[in-house]
């Protein structure tokens, strides 16, 4: 009986799903998002988050239990070195899924789950939000102008200094090769 067996089984036993899930974790780890099926990338979300979540706190005993679930030092030391890191603040939700559609050979719904913090495209859109905020503000406009002219000035002296120099030494390099 499948009495409080609520978890989709995936159609495989207990062992496939197991090493399948741990696959799919590592490739997420180390390439920051993965292409797969929406079924799949819902499980892979359950499983990967106490990971990324033990890998918060440094210790022998948490890279143990990771390494008990992944089996890979590399995808290991990427968690608990990158990606720990840049979740440090984050209570939870490190990973995102987005549909993509279906697939055409056979009808399966897609989706693409990757790690929140390292979307570079959501960064960019909130760096542009910044910068209009930025824009608005007429004191640091005021300021940059001022700053300008001086800088352009001692730029322009420097190279005229600098072009003097090599004309004077070329001669007696020439006087004492003959």
């Amino acid at each position: 009986m499948r009495h409080n067996k609520k978890f989709n089984h995936l159609g495989r036993k207990h062992s496939h799903r197991k090493a399948m899930l741990a696959n799919m974790a590592i490739s997420l780890i180390m390439h920051k998002r993965i292409t797969t099926t929406l079924p799949k990338a819902k499980a892979l979300r359950v499983y990967v988050e106490p990971l990324i979540t033990k890998s918060k706190e440094d210790t022998t005993h948490s890279r143990r239990v990771v390494f008990s679930y992944l089996q890979n030092k590399y995808a290991i030391t990427e968690l608990f070195s990158t990606v720990a890191t840049k979740v440090a603040e984050r209570a939870g939700g490190y990973t995102r899924i987005i549909k993509l559609g279906r697939r055409p050979s056979d009808d399966a719904e897609m989706a693409f789950i990757e790690l929140v913090d390292f979307d570079e495209n959501m960064a960019k859109t909130e760096a542009k939000k910044t910068r209009t905020r930025r824009s608005r503000k007429s004191a640091p406009k005021a300021e940059a102008p001022a700053e300008a002219p001086v800088a352009e000035t001692a730029k322009e002296e420097a190279p005229v200094a600098e072009a003097e120099a090599p004309a004077e030494e070329a001669p007696a390099t020439e006087a004492s090769a003959e």
